[in-house]
């Protein structure tokens, strides 16, 4: 079932049925975190997150994902409001909603990266790693520029 909130003419949804994929993919494809993504990778991305969409009116102006067991742990991704919506708290709302998520309560750790919008991640309450040598990844930088592998 989907979740809803609803601020003046913006809303926030779960719902994936209301997602314009076109829209996701031509943001993400051009963003420093996730460039030249295929669309069938954003929709397979989609389909193993919890999904919110923020809309103004019927219209969809920015997106973020949740990556979760839904029990323990959730990893927050590709969270954009598009250019001309910016300025409103947009962001912070939409990252407010996702948090306050009835799926989402009691998880033990949440985590995310960013380059470059720490402030907005801190105000619904992230914080730098208290032991980042405790931590590691594995990360494929122009995976999005190699060719697809048969399945």
């Amino acid at each position: 079932m989907a979740s809803e909130w609803r601020r003046g003419e913006y809303v926030v949804s779960t719902d994936p049925e209301r997602l314009d994929l076109d829209l996701i993919h031509g943001f993400l494809t051009a963003s420093y975190w996730a460039h030249g993504i295929r669309p069938e990778v954003v929709r397979r991305s989609i389909a193993g997150a919890l999904p919110f969409g923020l809309y103004h009116g019927e219209r969809q102006v920015g997106f973020a994902r949740a990556v979760t067991d839904g029990a323990t742990f959730a990893y927050v991704a590709d969270v954009f409001v598009l250019e001309e919506e910016r300025g409103h708290g947009l962001a912070t709302w939409l990252m407010e909603c996702m948090v306050a998520h009835p799926d989402l309560q009691g998880l033990r750790r949440w985590m995310l990266a960013t380059r470059d919008a720490a402030g907005l991640y801190r105000k619904v309450g992230f914080v730098p790693l208290a032991s980042p040598e405790r931590w590691m990844e594995r990360h494929i930088p122009d995976v999005y520029r190699r060719p697809l592998q048969p399945e």
